[in-house]
């Protein structure tokens, strides 16, 4: 199973973005497989042994597919990240990571220089889970579904949101992306459809990313939960 995201579009990135610095600690084993231009980057890095980082150099979503990280933070607490979990690590953070051998992850990062302030957010896959608004009705075919959601980070300055959202089966037509996605399924399994017909079938354990504007149709038919991260897009 391939660790990088799916891509979802009918074209690359669009060009203006701001790539990562030279001060990125996984520059060696990172694999970039869309950027754009509101600063963000999705791909798919690997890493082993370990790193002091002083002050973390962008704001990174990383979702583990392989192996483990182990964070420690400057106050002294220790945060190991198992396969299947999800941190957020922000810019200006000071840490040191250590990755045993075959770590990987997926990613979703704002490489821009305006972030939140620096620390770590956990993802729990156990998250409290909150009701939250489904799709509007007039794009849905069948029942409405029940949503569910928790939001455990927040970056107003990028316009970046990340946590846990699950929902009941549903089928939704083709529109366009309102937002920048990345999408790591957690449970259940969904397929999407881009304006050429193609079917993209996403399953537990894996990643897709759908950039703004894409046009896409959503078709589960078993509970889902995934882990998001969210890029508001214009105005």
């Amino acid at each position: 199973m391939s660790t990088a995201p799916i891509v979802l579009a009918n074209r690359a990135g669009t060009s203006g973005a701001k790539s990562f610095s030279e001060q990125d600690p996984f520059a060696a084993g990172r694999e970039v497989v869309w950027s754009g231009a509101q600063d963000l980057a999705v791909g798919s890095a690997a890493f082993s042994g370990a790193t002091e980082i002083a002050a973390f150099p962008h704001t990174e979503v990383l979702v583990v597919t392989a192996g483990r990280l182990d964070l420690s933070l400057t106050e002294g607490s220790k945060r190991p990240i198992q396969a299947g979990e999800s941190i957020v690590i922000a810019r200006g953070t000071a840490l040191r990571v250590e990755a045993a051998p075959g770590t990987r992850w997926a990613f979703c990062a704002s490489t821009g220089d305006a972030s939140a302030a620096p620390g770590v957010t956990e993802l729990p896959a156990d998250a409290p889970l909150s009701a939250s608004s489904p799709p509007p009705s007039n794009l849905i075919e069948g029942p409405v579904p029940q949503c569910r959601s928790f939001n455990a980070f927040t970056d107003e300055a990028s316009r970046l949101r990340a946590g846990i959202w699950d929902s009941t089966p549903y089928r939704r037509v083709l529109r366009p992306q309102p937002v920048n996605e990345l999408m790591h399924i957690l449970v259940g399994s969904v397929t999407l459809t881009g304006e050429d017909g193609r079917p993209v079938q996403v399953r537990a354990g894996e990643s897709v990313f759908v950039p703004y504007g894409t046009p896409c149709a959503w078709d589960s038919n078993e509970h889902l939960a995934k882990v998001y991260v969210v890029q508001e897009v214009g105005s």
